[in-house]
């Protein structure tokens, strides 16, 4: 019986534009969403990074690609990923207190927490870590997420939830991403009841 439904894909094929269209949906059906989303952050038509925006709106630094102008980092450890240039506090200030307020959301209401996305970027965060596993562990809310595809070395959280038994995980392709959007709120109204 599945609590939460993830998607799965190669980057950039419509993952997080599934979910943000999903949230649209759900908002309209009186259903509560809460969390965060990962936008591409681009300057001249180049990607210099990515943002973490909150459903609410509120915007912060994810990452951006590394300066070569810039010093050394002082004294600081640096989290990097590929040319990328992870702002750890910058996450964190606005990731982890939207946990913290999915847990007081009791007393029947339906609620969807997103979490877009768990990928390596994120992961560099232990709070973090700590509190998708009590996320997923909790009876008050149904999670909308994003995880990789597997490449590499594997993502220890990602696996973790891919072979969850209370997770439904939809594999988004260039060939299904226009015809899927129905499967997935299908999917998340059958977790829905069970978290009611």
């Amino acid at each position: 019986m599945s609590k939460h439904v993830f998607l799965t894909g190669p980057p950039g094929v419509g993952k997080t534009t599934l979910v943000q269209r999903a949230c649209e949906a759900l908002v309209s059906s009186g259903v509560g969403v809460e969390g965060f989303y990962t936008e591409e952050v681009r300057e001249g038509g180049r990607r210099v990074g990515f943002d973490v925006v909150t459903m609410s709106g509120e915007r912060g630094h994810l990452s951006r690609i590394r300066d070569i102008n810039a010093g050394a980092s002082h004294g600081r450890r640096e989290y990097t990923v590929g040319q990328y240039v992870v702002d750890l506090p910058s996450f964190e200030n606005l990731a982890l207190p939207l946990f913290r307020n999915v847990g007081a959301a009791r007393g029947g209401n339906r609620k969807v927490f997103v979490i877009d996305e768990i990928g390596k970027m994120e992961l560099f965060s232990q709070s973090f870590i700590r509190a998708v596993r009590q996320t997923l562990d909790s009876t008050s809310c149904t999670i909308l997420g994003t995880i990789p595809i597997p490449k590499g070395k594997p993502l220890g959280l990602v696996e973790e939830v891919r072979s969850r038994r209370d997770v439904k995980v939809i594999t988004v392709s260039k060939e299904n991403r226009n015809a899927i959007l129905q499967d997935i709120l299908a999917a998340l109204q059958e977790c829905l009841k069970h978290t009611a």
